[in-house]
């Protein structure tokens, strides 16, 4: 029991990394978010990685989430959409060349940058779909990174 306890402290108070470690950081959150977004199937594991006042701005759908637990719940309503052998699948990529990351001090770090997704009906072939910009503001909380907020626009098609 004390050795949890132990643990828990110190996590709480892992200062937030800085400097090359704070990009890298980043870059690993956001990858291990939209792998399981897109990918994954995880409601709970989601849930740990959101900011209670989570706040998403979609350029095509609007002020999308007010709150982590909505995003939750739509997230759980994919999972169980994906898991349909016809359905439309997605993924995402980072252009990692577009990547940056700033400290907000006291708080945590800012991240922006632009992305492709890929689409493939069921098992079927993966095709490009497109492209977007994003900004998103990460909390550092507890030792870990929450996502807080969230700006998707720019959606467009990929020139050939």
């Amino acid at each position: 029991m004390i050795e949890i306890l132990l643990a828990a402290a110190f996590t709480a108070m892992a200062p937030m990394p800085e400097g090359p470690a704070l990009r890298a950081s980043i870059e690993a959150r956001d990858a291990e978010l939209f792998e399981l977004f897109f990918r994954g199937c995880d409601p709970a594991r989601l849930r740990t990685m959101l900011a209670d006042d989570l706040e998403f701005y979609h350029d095509k759908g609007g002020f999308v989430f007010r709150n982590a637990e909505d995003m939750v719940a739509d997230y759980a309503k994919q999972c169980a959409e994906r898991a349909k052998p016809d359905r439309w699948r997605s993924r995402r990529e980072l252009v990692r060349s577009s990547l940056i990351v700033d400290p907000v001090p006291g708080h945590g770090a800012m991240e922006a940058g632009d992305h492709l997704f890929y689409e493939r009906k069921g098992d079927g072939p993966e095709k490009l779909a497109g492209k977007a910009r994003f900004a998103m503001v990460w909390k550092w909380q507890d030792g870990q990174w929450k996502l807080s907020r969230v700006l998707s626009y720019a959606h467009g098609a990929v020139e050939p």
